[in-house]
């Protein structure tokens, strides 16, 4: 009898922590979501993105940019070019000094679709980045070239809303596919300015890239970057530009990713001439996380002065000391 009402008791203890709970889920700003399994046991998830809860704030829509592949014009040797004269496409009601980030949900064939946040000091990130070499975005047939700066690899992990802005690492939503001269001599300016913008004025920054595919092609033909200050409506920063996801130099199949030199024009698993090994260059050590990088990785940028070493010294000599290559721009 004593066992049957310690049951009966437990029951409605369960019942009362069950309901008590789930009527805090009703709270609007709360951070979990509170799922209850077959077995009645409580589950929380922590929310893996923070999107403006503001009454009237509009959200943009991936499927309809102002814009199509068809009003870019074409690469003529600049890495980016200015869209609808400079100016981004941002609506009064969605501009907001609450920051937040929102990464959009992958499309059907697993591609990343749009990135975006009002950017600000609340969420710069602290940290080092970390590893994102798990991540293998749509299209992602790598290849190294003698072409490419040292025999660097064609393909980054780009992402859409940069580490230093966001702190997002190895979030699925925001990597994709892109050239190394995409990354840096494309979106990177654009980023650093904003990057440079927060941190003197403390301000505010409404921010959107959104990658453009061509119908169901796997690699995109660029990404549309937009920005705006909030503060000052747009007058201490503001740009809306589109990124070629190109190489000088290479073809780039945008179907499948797969990737050859231009001058030879077969398919690089045939005819790509492997980086010259233990050969000595320029690299910057990290110290502390015993990572080496090229000298043009954004990585640097965030690195402590007093972690970093600049050495002149083979890939194979520094791997043999202990040390691993970065693999945001695979020196």
């Amino acid at each position: 009898m004593r066992q049957k009402w310690k049951r009966i008791s437990n029951i409605f203890f369960n019942l009362f922590l069950i309901l008590t709970l789930v009527g805090c889920s009703a709270n609007p700003t709360a951070s979990s979501a509170i799922s209850l399994s077959a077995n009645s046991q409580i589950q929380i998830e922590e929310s893996t993105t923070s999107v403006a809860q503001q009454e009237g704030q509009q959200q943009p829509n991936p499927a309809k940019l102002p814009i199509t592949l068809a009003d870019i014009p074409e690469f003529s040797g600049q890495p980016y070019v200015a869209i609808n004269n400079n100016v981004p496409y941002f609506e009064e009601n969605e501009q907001t000094t609450s920051a937040f980030q929102h990464y959009f949900e992958l499309d059907e064939f697993g591609r990343v679709t749009m990135a975006y946040g009002s950017l600000g000091q609340e969420i710069l990130p602290e940290e080092e980045r970390g590893d994102i070499s798990s991540i293998h975005p749509t299209g992602w047939k790598q290849n190294r070239y003698d072409c490419i700066k040292d025999g660097q690899a064609l393909y980054n992990r780009c992402h859409l809303i940069a580490f230093s802005l966001s702190g997002q690492n190895a979030n699925p939503k925001n990597l994709m596919t892109g050239t190394r001269y995409m990354n840096i001599k494309g979106m990177q300016p654009f980023e650093s300015k904003t990057l440079d913008f927060i941190r003197k004025t403390n301000k505010h920054v409404m921010y959107q890239v959104t990658p453009m595919f061509d119908g169901d092609n796997l690699v995109a033909n660029g990404v549309l970057m937009q920005a705006k200050s909030v503060e000052d409506n747009g007058q201490g920063l503001s740009f809306n530009v589109f990124c070629y996801n190109v190489q000088p130099g290479i073809c780039i199949d945008y179907q499948t990713g797969e990737n050859w030199l231009e001058e030879a024009g077969q398919n690089t698993s045939q005819g790509q001439t492997p980086a010259t090994e233990g050969q000595a260059k320029d690299y910057v050590l990290n110290i502390r996380s015993h990572k080496f990088h090229d000298l043009s990785c954004d990585s640097i940028d965030d690195m402590s002065k007093r972690n970093r070493q600049d050495v002149h010294e083979s890939k194979e000599s520094l791997i043999a000391q202990g040390y691993t290559p970065c693999q945001r721009c695979n020196p």
